[in-house]
């Protein structure tokens, strides 16, 4: 959207060091970093909320585009945007909305939705001040990706400093209106670790994403919160959890000594065969789909004392479908700004 000087803004503050400054240059690593993206099996249900890293695209870039391939075909419908990340530089209670009227990029001005913005202010948990925005990269490096691919579109930014994951659900749920509006999380995950711990520990960490879990700490993802918080959502209205991707900067641009991981996450209505489980009596237990015969037509439920069996009438069932029925069990954001 072309600038309205009228309006406050606040100015791009890590464009030239995080992502391009030039607007052809921008465009060009936005569609590299979409081609580099892994290419996820086709579903054609609405994706209701994102999560995706927020280091320099030369790192973050390929596993944000695996989450933003998404949103290619689904253009059309999305027209508002909450983006909720962490706050790395001001210490808070609570979330912040800014105390401007739109953001700036080389890409253009995108206007804050003032409609969404006066529903969690509502919240006595949320906060109007422009300091922890003022520098704050979290929310910044995805504006790009959605102009690219969304065009004009409305957004709510919130950082989130120290909130209970329910507070966050609560925040996000006052704002979350109709189905042309999808909610983005940003989060790297693990800082600095070698590279095979970093695996280790990122897979764990994909695990309790798809799971659902609330549990996650700094140690996992710098925006556990609003992670967590999101996950406490995808509870109480029953999404799903799809990982997209899971990759770290020794895969993309960095050495291998110290890097930092990112994950690409998907949430989806619950498609109606895990609806029966996680609305089952067996709330709470572990479940799993144990056939590996993609067209089997029955699959088991293994609830610790025997196997019961039902008719799987929706999919194809694969073993790679476990999941938890509601219970779950540039590099980073510190250091130099080439590290963030």
């Amino acid at each position: 959207m072309p600038h309205t000087p009228c309006l406050s803004a606040r100015p791009a503050a890590v464009a030239g060091r995080f992502y391009p400054d030039d607007p052809q240059a921008l465009r060009s690593v936005l569609a590299q970093s979409l081609r580099k993206a892994v290419v996820s099996e086709p579903d054609e249900r609405p994706v209701r909320a994102l999560i995706a890293p927020h280091a320099g695209y030369v790192y973050s870039g390929p596993i944000a585009g695996s989450a933003y391939r998404l949103l290619e075909t689904r253009k059309p419908r999305i027209r508002r945007v909450i983006l909720i990340g962490p706050s790395h530089y001001v210490a808070f209670a609570g979330l912040a909305v800014p105390d401007v009227e739109a953001f700036d990029t080389p890409l253009g001005r995108v206007l804050i939705d003032h409609e969404a913005r006066e529903k969690v202010l509502g919240a006595a948990a949320v906060v109007v001040s422009g300091r922890p925005h003022a520098n704050e990269h979290s929310l910044e490096v995805h504006l790009p990706f959605l102009q690219f691919l969304l065009g004009d579109f409305l957004f709510l930014p919130l950082l989130a400093s120290a909130a209970a994951a329910t507070t966050v659900a609560q925040v996000i749920e006052r704002a979350w209106a109709g189905d042309d509006m999808l909610i983005i999380v940003s989060s790297d995950l693990s800082h600095y670790l070698d590279y095979a711990s970093a695996r280790q520990l990122d897979a764990a960490t994909g695990r309790a994403i798809v799971s659902r879990s609330t549990a996650l700490g700094g140690t996992e993802a710098c925006g556990y919160v609003a992670i967590n918080g999101l996950m406490a959502l995808a509870r109480r209205r029953n999404l799903e959890v799809h990982q997209l991707d899971l990759r770290n900067s020794g895969d993309t641009a960095g050495d291998r000594a110290r890097v930092v991981g990112y994950g690409a996450y998907a949430l989806y209505d619950a498609d109606p065969a895990n609806r029966l489980i996680s609305n089952s009596p067996w709330t709470g237990l572990r479940c799993a789909f144990c056939r590996s015969d993609l067209g089997a037509r029955t699959a088991t439920i293994d609830i610790g004392r025997g196997r019961t069996a039902f008719r799987n009438r929706s999919r194809a069932v694969c073993s790679s479908a476990k999941f938890a029925a509601k219970s779950g069990v540039l590099r980073g954001c510190k250091g130099t700004a080439a590290h963030y």
